[in-house]
C-alpha cells in the first residue's frame, strides 16, 4: 500500500463510505477502488480528479500526500467506552488522521510559534502523577484549577478539535505524528466531561508518544486526575465529603462529581464502602450520564485554528485561498480552520 492508497482508504473510513460506494461516485468498478488502496494499481489523472473532489482535496494536497515521504495515517489514542462498536472508533480515528494531514499541510505554509511544548516522558522513570506535576511546572500552571484548558494545549502548539462524533460511547482521540500533536473531543458530552477527556489525552501525549503499555488507559487516567486535581490542594477539600460538597467542588474545580468520587477514594478519604454508596447514590439521582451544574462551567473553547484563519484573512487571503493552503478544494470544504461568526455569511 503507498501513501496515495492510504489517503484513500482513510479518507473513505472517515467520511463512514465503502469501497462500492466510493467506486460508485467514482464511475469505476469497486475493484478498482480495492488496487488503489492496496498500491496495486494507481488512478489515471482523470480519476485522481474525481477522487479530490468527492473528498474536497485540492490538487496540492494530493500531490503532496502522494510522495513518498509524505505523512501517512497513524494509530490514535481513542478514550472510549468499551461498548464502542469497532466501525464508529475506526471512523472516528480515520477522522483524526485526515485532520491532522491537512494540519501538517497547512503548517507548511505558516509558521506557528509556540510559547510552550508538550514534555515527553517515560512512563517507566515518571508516575502519572509526576509527569502531570511536571506537565503543570512547566506550562506555569498557576497552583489550583486549570482553567481554559483547550488554552493550555494549544499554547503548547496541539491543534484541538471539537467534533460532535455522533455517540455518546466515544469521549476523544490523540496522536503524535512527528513533531504535531493533534486532539480531537466530542462536542456533545458536557463540559466536565470534555475538561476530562482533554486532560486524559494529554496524558496520553505526555506518556506513551514512544510506546504504549498494557495499563495506557489507567495511566492516562491518573495523569488526568493529578493534573486536574492536585492531590496537595484538593484533598483538605475533600474532608467530609458527601454529593452536596461534591456539587460545590464541581463549580471550583471543573470536574464532574464522580471524579471527585473516586480522587476522594484514590486519596484514601474515603473508603471502599463510603465509595459504593456515592455511586449508588449518583445512580438513583441518574447522574451517571449528565450530572446537575454541568451547564454552568465555562465551556471548552478552540482557537488556535480559527486564529490562524482569521490572521490569514487578515493578510489578505480569500476564503479560498486559505481553504487551498489548508488542502481544502474550496472554502466550503474546509473542516479544519472554522470561519470567525463575521465571516459565516461567505463559506
Amino acid at each position: 500500500m503507498n501513501n496515495l492508497g492510504i489517503l484513500i482508504e482513510t479518507a473513505r473510513q472517515a467520511q463512514g463510505m465503502t469501497q462500492v460506494e466510493l467506486a460508485q461516485r467514482l464511475g469505476v468498478q469497486q475493484a478498482s477502488i480495492h488496487r488503489y488502496e492496496k498500491g496495486t494499481r494507481s488512478p489515471d489523472t482523470e480519476t485522481l480528479t474525481r477522487i479530490g473532489e468527492v473528498f474536497g482535496w485540492s490538487s496540492r494536497f494530493v500531490a503532496s500526500a502522494s510522495r513518498p515521504e509524505a505523512a501517512i495515517a497513524v494509530d490514535a489514542h481513542l478514550r472510549r467506552r468499551a461498548t464502542a462498536r469497532p466501525t464508529v472508533w475506526r471512523q472516528l480515528e480515520a477522522t483524526l488522521n485526515m485532520h491532522r494531514l491537512h494540519a501538517e499541510f497547512l503548517a507548511e505554509a505558516v509558521s506557528v510559534q509556540s510559547s510552550r511544548t508538550i514534555p515527553s516522558l517515560d512512563p517507566v522513570d515518571a508516575t502519572p502523577q509526576e509527569a502531570a506535576r511536571v506537565t503543570r511546572m512547566q506550562w506555569r500552571i498557576p497552583i489550583g484549577p486549570v482553567r481554559d484548558l483547550v488554552g493550555w494545549l494549544e499554547s503548547a502548539g496541539c491543534p484541538v478539535i471539537g467534533q460532535d462524533m455522533g455517540t455518546s460511547r466515544a469521549d476523544g482521540l490523540s496522536q503524535w505524528s512527528a513533531d504535531l500533536p493533534l486532539v480531537m473531543y466530542n462536542t456533545s458530552a458536557p463540559v466536565d466531561r470534555v475538561r476530562w477527556t482533554l486532560a486524559h489525552e494529554l496524558g496520553h501525549l505526555v506518556l506513551h508518544r514512544r510506546e504504549v503499555p498494557v495499563e495506557v488507559e489507567d495511566q492516562a487516567n491518573a495523569f488526568a486526575a493529578e493534573f486536574l486535581m492536585p492531590e496537595a490542594v484538593i484533598r483538605p477539600q475533600l474532608r467530609n465529603f458527601t454529593l452536596g460538597s461534591a456539587l460545590d467542588l464541581k463549580q471550583e474545580w471543573g470536574v464532574s462529581v464522580q471524579a471527585l468520587v473516586l480522587r476522594a477514594h484514590d486519596l484514601g478519604v474515603i473508603d471502599h464502602a463510603q465509595r459504593t454508596r456515592l455511586y449508588k447514590q449518583i445512580s438513583y439521582r441518574q447522574w451517571r450520564i449528565r450530572e446537575p451544574g454541568s451547564d454552568s462551567l465555562a465551556p471548552e473553547t478552540p482557537r488556535l485554528l480559527r486564529a490562524i484563519r482569521e490572521q490569514m484573512s487578515d493578510l489578505g487571503l480569500t476564503d479560498d485561498e486559505i481553504a487551498e493552503a489548508a488542502g481544502f478544494l474550496g472554502s466550503s470544504r474546509n473542516t479544519l480552520m472554522p470561519a470567525p461568526a463575521r465571516r459565516l455569511h461567505s463559506i
